[in-house]
C-alpha cells in the first residue's frame, strides 16, 4: 500500500497536479469511476454478471485501478490506511450484524 501511495504522490507532482487533488475533487473523481463500474453491468442480468467475457473482464479491471487510486489518494490526505480502514470497519461490521441460528 505504501508503494501505491508513494507512486500516486510522484506521479501527481511530476505532472504538478497536486493543487487540483483536493479531498472534495478525489471524492468526487472516485465517484465518477464508481459510476463507470456500475455502467458495466447496468444492462445485465445478476447471473449474466457473475459470467463476463475477458475485454469485459479487462474493463472492469480499469475500472477497480481507477477507483483503487482515487480512495488511495483520498486516504493519503488524511493519513489512512485503506486497508487499516476496511479491516476496523469490518469488526465494526461483525459486530453490528452478528452471525445468527
Amino acid at each position: 500500500m505504501e508503494n501505491l501511495r508513494t507512486a500516486l504522490r510522484e506521479f501527481a507532482s511530476q505532472r504538478k497536479w497536486q493543487k487540483f487533488h483536493t479531498p472534495k475533487n478525489l471524492a468526487m473523481a472516485l465517484s465518477v469511476e464508481t459510476a463507470e463500474l456500475t455502467e458495466i453491468f447496468q444492462w445485465m442480468e445478476g447471473e449474466e454478471s457473475r459470467d463476463v467475457d475477458n475485454k469485459t473482464k479487462r474493463h472492469i479491471a480499469e475500472e477497480i485501478g481507477d477507483i483503487m487510486i482515487y480512495l488511495t489518494m483520498i486516504a493519503d490526505k488524511f493519513d489512512l490506511d485503506p486497508l487499516t480502514c476496511a479491516r476496523e470497519k469490518m469488526i465494526m461490521n461483525a459486530v453490528k450484524y452478528p452471525v445468527t441460528g
